[in-house]
Protein backbone atom coordinates (compact mmCIF):
# COMPACT_ATOMS: atom_id res chain seq x y z
CA UNK A 1 0.00 0.00 0.00
CA UNK A 2 2.44 2.44 1.03
CA UNK A 3 4.51 1.79 -2.64
CA UNK A 4 1.28 2.57 -4.33
CA UNK A 5 0.70 5.95 -2.48
CA UNK A 6 4.26 6.35 -3.26
CA UNK A 7 4.12 5.94 -6.74
CA UNK A 8 7.26 3.22 -6.22
CA UNK A 9 4.55 0.81 -8.20
CA UNK A 10 1.89 1.28 -10.06
CA UNK A 11 -0.17 -1.94 -8.95
CA UNK A 12 0.40 -4.66 -6.54
CA UNK A 13 -0.82 -8.25 -6.93
CA UNK A 14 -2.42 -10.25 -4.20
CA UNK A 15 -3.94 -13.37 -2.84
CA UNK A 16 -7.81 -12.11 -2.57
CA UNK A 17 -8.16 -14.51 0.17
CA UNK A 18 -6.05 -11.98 2.74
CA UNK A 19 -7.24 -8.73 1.30
CA UNK A 20 -8.65 -7.06 4.25
CA UNK A 21 -12.36 -6.04 3.70
CA UNK A 22 -12.06 -2.44 4.51
CA UNK A 23 -9.55 -0.79 1.86
CA UNK A 24 -8.29 2.55 1.88
CA UNK A 25 -10.79 4.77 -0.29
CA UNK A 26 -7.44 5.47 -2.86
CA UNK A 27 -6.81 1.85 -3.69
CA UNK A 28 -9.23 0.47 -5.78
CA UNK A 29 -9.03 -3.52 -6.82
CA UNK A 30 -8.67 -2.93 -10.60
CA UNK A 31 -8.31 -6.29 -11.74
CA UNK A 32 -8.98 -10.09 -11.15
CA UNK A 33 -7.39 -13.55 -12.79
CA UNK A 34 -9.32 -16.07 -13.61
CA UNK A 35 -9.85 -18.07 -10.41
CA UNK A 36 -7.98 -21.18 -9.62
CA UNK A 37 -9.25 -24.59 -7.42
CA UNK A 38 -11.37 -22.95 -4.74
CA UNK A 39 -11.29 -26.27 -2.68
CA UNK A 40 -9.02 -27.24 0.39
CA UNK A 41 -6.90 -30.08 0.12
CA UNK A 42 -6.22 -32.81 3.36
CA UNK A 43 -2.75 -33.71 3.52
CA UNK A 44 -1.99 -37.19 5.79
CA UNK A 45 -5.54 -38.84 5.22
CA UNK A 46 -7.73 -39.48 2.37
CA UNK A 47 -10.50 -38.00 3.99
CA UNK A 48 -11.93 -36.30 6.90
CA UNK A 49 -13.48 -39.37 8.89
CA UNK A 50 -10.96 -41.44 8.01
CA UNK A 51 -8.33 -39.25 10.43
CA UNK A 52 -8.01 -41.43 13.09
CA UNK A 53 -10.22 -40.72 16.39
CA UNK A 54 -8.44 -38.17 18.57
CA UNK A 55 -6.33 -37.15 16.06
CA UNK A 56 -4.69 -33.82 15.80
CA UNK A 57 -4.93 -31.66 12.93
CA UNK A 58 -2.56 -28.76 11.77
CA UNK A 59 -4.22 -25.34 11.04
CA UNK A 60 -4.13 -21.85 11.71
CA UNK A 61 -7.09 -20.91 10.12
CA UNK A 62 -10.09 -20.36 12.27
CA UNK A 63 -12.57 -21.22 9.49
CA UNK A 64 -10.80 -24.89 8.90
CA UNK A 65 -10.37 -25.43 12.72
CA UNK A 66 -14.08 -24.87 13.41
CA UNK A 67 -15.29 -26.44 10.27
CA UNK A 68 -13.59 -29.56 11.42
CA UNK A 69 -14.24 -29.56 14.86
CA UNK A 70 -17.95 -29.06 13.24
CA UNK A 71 -17.73 -32.68 11.40
CA UNK A 72 -15.28 -34.52 14.10
CA UNK A 73 -15.69 -32.95 17.31
CA UNK A 74 -13.28 -35.46 18.36
CA UNK A 75 -10.28 -33.67 16.63
CA UNK A 76 -7.12 -32.33 18.54
CA UNK A 77 -6.28 -28.77 16.62
CA UNK A 78 -2.91 -28.30 16.31
CA UNK A 79 -1.38 -24.56 15.24
CA UNK A 80 0.24 -25.14 12.41
CA UNK A 81 1.92 -21.35 10.65
CA UNK A 82 4.44 -21.04 8.23
CA UNK A 83 4.79 -21.48 3.98
CA UNK A 84 3.95 -24.93 3.03
CA UNK A 85 7.26 -26.64 2.95
CA UNK A 86 7.52 -25.68 6.78
CA UNK A 87 4.00 -27.40 7.46
CA UNK A 88 4.45 -30.31 5.72
CA UNK A 89 7.79 -30.85 7.33
CA UNK A 90 5.77 -30.39 10.97
CA UNK A 91 3.24 -33.19 9.74
CA UNK A 92 5.95 -35.66 8.60
CA UNK A 93 8.05 -34.95 11.77
CA UNK A 94 4.78 -36.52 13.26
CA UNK A 95 3.47 -33.14 14.89
CA UNK A 96 -0.09 -33.81 13.61
CA UNK A 97 -2.28 -36.51 11.64
CA UNK A 98 -2.83 -34.53 8.80
CA UNK A 99 -3.22 -30.87 7.42
CA UNK A 100 -5.03 -28.44 5.17
CA UNK A 101 -3.38 -26.69 2.64
CA UNK A 102 -5.24 -24.58 -0.09
CA UNK A 103 -5.49 -26.20 -3.60
CA UNK A 104 -5.10 -23.17 -5.44
CA UNK A 105 -1.70 -22.56 -3.89
CA UNK A 106 -0.02 -26.04 -3.96
CA UNK A 107 -1.13 -26.13 -7.91
CA UNK A 108 0.97 -22.74 -7.73
CA UNK A 109 3.95 -23.71 -6.26
CA UNK A 110 3.71 -27.10 -8.93
CA UNK A 111 2.67 -29.42 -6.91
CA UNK A 112 -0.61 -30.69 -8.06
CA UNK A 113 0.42 -34.22 -6.55
CA UNK A 114 0.16 -33.41 -2.42
CA UNK A 115 -2.94 -33.87 -1.00
CA UNK A 116 -6.87 -34.78 -1.21
CA UNK A 117 -9.32 -32.62 -2.24
CA UNK A 118 -11.88 -31.99 0.00
CA UNK A 119 -15.49 -31.52 -1.66
CA UNK A 120 -17.01 -27.92 -1.16
CA UNK A 121 -20.31 -29.28 0.15
CA UNK A 122 -18.11 -30.77 3.07
CA UNK A 123 -15.97 -27.94 3.74
CA UNK A 124 -17.23 -24.56 2.16
CA UNK A 125 -13.86 -22.60 1.24
CA UNK A 126 -12.69 -19.11 2.87
CA UNK A 127 -14.16 -16.46 0.61
CA UNK A 128 -12.14 -15.46 -2.03
CA UNK A 129 -10.49 -18.29 -1.81
CA UNK A 130 -8.21 -19.32 -5.64
CA UNK A 131 -8.74 -15.35 -6.52
CA UNK A 132 -5.62 -13.17 -7.20
CA UNK A 133 -6.60 -9.58 -7.60
CA UNK A 134 -4.32 -6.36 -8.33
CA UNK A 135 -4.64 -3.43 -6.78
CA UNK A 136 -3.90 0.42 -8.28
CA UNK A 137 -4.36 3.75 -7.45
CA UNK A 138 -7.98 4.98 -8.18
CA UNK A 139 -6.81 8.55 -9.50
CA UNK A 140 -4.50 6.62 -11.83
CA UNK A 141 -6.68 5.85 -15.09
CA UNK A 142 -4.25 4.49 -17.36
CA UNK A 143 -3.13 1.70 -15.31
CA UNK A 144 -6.69 1.12 -14.40
CA UNK A 145 -7.81 1.16 -18.05
CA UNK A 146 -4.97 -1.68 -18.47
CA UNK A 147 -5.56 -3.75 -15.76
CA UNK A 148 -9.47 -3.86 -16.91
CA UNK A 149 -8.16 -5.55 -20.17
CA UNK A 150 -6.86 -8.57 -18.12
CA UNK A 151 -9.94 -8.38 -15.76
CA UNK A 152 -11.98 -11.89 -15.61
CA UNK A 153 -15.55 -10.48 -15.08
CA UNK A 154 -16.87 -13.82 -13.68
CA UNK A 155 -14.16 -14.40 -11.22
CA UNK A 156 -14.53 -10.60 -10.02
CA UNK A 157 -18.51 -10.53 -10.03
CA UNK A 158 -18.33 -13.81 -7.37
CA UNK A 159 -15.13 -12.87 -5.31
CA UNK A 160 -16.96 -8.91 -4.75
CA UNK A 161 -19.92 -10.35 -3.86
CA UNK A 162 -18.30 -12.79 -1.15
CA UNK A 163 -16.44 -9.94 0.44
CA UNK A 164 -19.57 -8.05 0.05
CA UNK A 165 -21.30 -10.50 2.39
CA UNK A 166 -17.50 -10.16 5.13
CA UNK A 167 -18.10 -6.68 4.73
CA UNK A 168 -21.50 -7.22 6.21
CA UNK A 169 -20.62 -9.70 8.36
CA UNK A 170 -17.48 -7.17 10.18
CA UNK A 171 -15.78 -10.17 9.93
CA UNK A 172 -11.78 -10.49 10.42
CA UNK A 173 -9.45 -12.65 10.00
CA UNK A 174 -9.78 -14.41 13.03
CA UNK A 175 -13.87 -15.18 12.66
CA UNK A 176 -14.86 -18.59 11.13
CA UNK A 177 -16.32 -18.18 7.90
CA UNK A 178 -17.03 -19.56 4.66
CA UNK A 179 -18.41 -18.20 1.59
CA UNK A 180 -18.07 -19.40 -2.32
CA UNK A 181 -20.45 -17.81 -5.29
CA UNK A 182 -20.48 -18.90 -8.75
CA UNK A 183 -22.40 -17.98 -11.59
CA UNK A 184 -26.12 -19.58 -11.38
CA UNK A 185 -29.31 -18.57 -13.90
CA UNK A 186 -28.22 -15.28 -14.79
CA UNK A 187 -27.12 -14.15 -11.31
CA UNK A 188 -24.61 -15.53 -8.71
CA UNK A 189 -25.44 -18.52 -6.00
CA UNK A 190 -23.93 -17.46 -2.79
CA UNK A 191 -23.28 -19.88 -0.22
CA UNK A 192 -22.03 -18.89 3.29
CA UNK A 193 -21.60 -20.28 6.72
CA UNK A 194 -20.50 -18.60 9.83
CA UNK A 195 -19.63 -20.75 12.95
CA UNK A 196 -18.35 -20.61 16.37
CA UNK A 197 -14.58 -20.95 16.93
CA UNK A 198 -15.40 -24.78 19.02
CA UNK A 199 -17.79 -25.69 15.59
CA UNK A 200 -20.79 -26.44 17.62
CA UNK A 201 -22.82 -23.36 16.46
CA UNK A 202 -23.16 -23.50 12.68
CA UNK A 203 -25.73 -21.22 10.53
CA UNK A 204 -25.37 -21.43 6.77
CA UNK A 205 -27.95 -21.11 4.17
CA UNK A 206 -27.76 -19.81 0.03
CA UNK A 207 -29.39 -17.02 -1.87
CA UNK A 208 -29.46 -16.03 -5.73
CA UNK A 209 -28.48 -12.61 -6.11
CA UNK A 210 -28.42 -10.06 -8.84
CA UNK A 211 -25.67 -8.01 -7.87
CA UNK A 212 -22.34 -8.58 -5.46
CA UNK A 213 -24.03 -5.72 -2.86
CA UNK A 214 -26.97 -8.16 -2.32
CA UNK A 215 -25.14 -10.32 -1.00
CA UNK A 216 -25.21 -8.09 2.42
CA UNK A 217 -28.86 -9.18 2.59
CA UNK A 218 -27.35 -13.01 3.23
CA UNK A 219 -24.81 -12.20 6.01
CA UNK A 220 -28.09 -9.98 7.88
CA UNK A 221 -29.95 -13.64 7.66
CA UNK A 222 -26.80 -15.13 8.96
CA UNK A 223 -26.46 -13.21 11.63
CA UNK A 224 -30.43 -12.91 12.73
CA UNK A 225 -30.16 -16.79 12.71
CA UNK A 226 -27.08 -16.93 15.17
CA UNK A 227 -27.24 -16.68 18.99
CA UNK A 228 -25.80 -13.61 21.06
CA UNK A 229 -22.58 -15.51 21.34
CA UNK A 230 -21.97 -16.20 17.63
CA UNK A 231 -22.61 -13.03 16.70
CA UNK A 232 -20.33 -11.70 18.61
CA UNK A 233 -17.64 -13.09 16.78
CA UNK A 234 -18.66 -11.00 14.11
CA UNK A 235 -18.88 -6.87 14.13
CA UNK A 236 -22.39 -6.65 11.49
Amino acid sequence: DLALEDGRIDFAVHSMKDVETVRPGHIVIAAMLPRADVRDRLIGADTIASIRQGGRVGTSSPRRSAQLLRLRPDLEIVLFRGNVDTRLSRLNLGEADATLLAAAGLDRLGRPEVGTPVPVETMLPAPSQGAVGIEARGDDAQVRELLAGIDDPETSACVRAERALLARLGATCRSPVAALAVRRDGGLLLRAQILSPDGRESVEDEALIGAPEEAATLAEELLGRASSSLRASFGG
